[in-house]
């Protein structure tokens, strides 16, 4: 019995973890340019967009795991991040607030959609929350085409993407991920590693990213075997370990100063 219990959770926790490394590995280089350019809540505006364009399609009957809900949230995270650009020009001095006025619109704009749905509450906090501990083998694949195809870009062309390439980017990324692992974890994947880790002068990719995965793996351990839900834990255990990694690199800093 305990064997069959140890195989089953293995068969919910792997897809989970696989699902975390997806989103890390695309995230977390991201994140950082997010935070280099001092939009850190463009991300959340984007994802919300991505959300309503989800739940809209829903709203019209299309199937949820269909490739309409695909179309109707890629053109929405487009469609937001084409307006942020815009405003961006036009109104760079409260881009910031710009941001978050976009972001309460997505936000409400969702409520309304699901105003008169019976299951309303249970789509929005799959929005919000996600569903982690859920998610299709079948799923990932996809996933992970999608994530490959902009890390290539990203790697391979950065220096040329210029601003619209980036918002680009940074759509179809968030349209993936908000749908995979939901909005708490995309906000936190993204901002919280290369918050962590903005003081390291040498090899920090690889420390955000090791952050961040030592985080969903004791997130999605703890939540199993306390019983709660997973999204947050991992956020709460993503946090802890940035605090940590920070007050350690802080440390180490004051101590080489010292010497020299």
């Amino acid at each position: 019995m305990s064997f069959d219990l140890a195989s089953a959770e293995a068969s919910i926790l792997l897809p989970a973890f696989a699902a975390g490394l997806l989103v890390t590995a695309t995230h977390v280089p991201l994140g950082m340019q997010v935070l280099a350019r001092g939009i850190v809540f463009i991300d959340l505006a984007i994802a919300q967009i991505a959300g309503c364009g989800v739940l809209l399609a829903d709203h019209i009957g299309f199937a949820p795991a269909g490739a309409a809900v695909q179309v109707a949230a890629l053109s929405a995270a487009l469609a937001g991040a084409l307006l942020l650009i815009w405003t961006e020009e036009v109104w760079p001095e409260v881009q910031e607030a710009v941001i978050g006025v976009t972001f309460v619109l997505g936000a409400t704009g969702s409520v309304l959609l699901l105003a008169s749905n019976v299951h309303g509450s249970e789509h929005l906090r799959d929005l919000l929350v996600g569903q982690i501990l859920w998610v299709q083998p079948a799923r990932l694949l996809s996933v992970a085409a999608a994530y490959g195809l902009i890390l290539i870009r990203w790697f391979g062309a950065r220096d040329r993407l210029g601003q619209i390439g980036f918002y680009a980017l940074f759509a179809v990324a968030v349209t993936q991920s908000v749908q995979l692992v939901g909005l708490y974890l995309v906000f936190a994947t993204l901002i919280v590693p290369p918050l962590a880790t903005r003081r390291m002068a040498r090899r920090r990719p690889p420390a955000a990213w090791l952050l961040s995965v030592a985080a969903y793996a004791t997130g999605l351990m703890l939540s199993t075997a306390l019983e709660l839900p997973t999204g947050p834990v991992i956020v709460w255990v993503l946090v802890a370990l940035a605090l940590v990694w920070h007050t350690a690199t802080a440390r180490r800093a004051v101590m080489v100063d010292g010497q020299g």
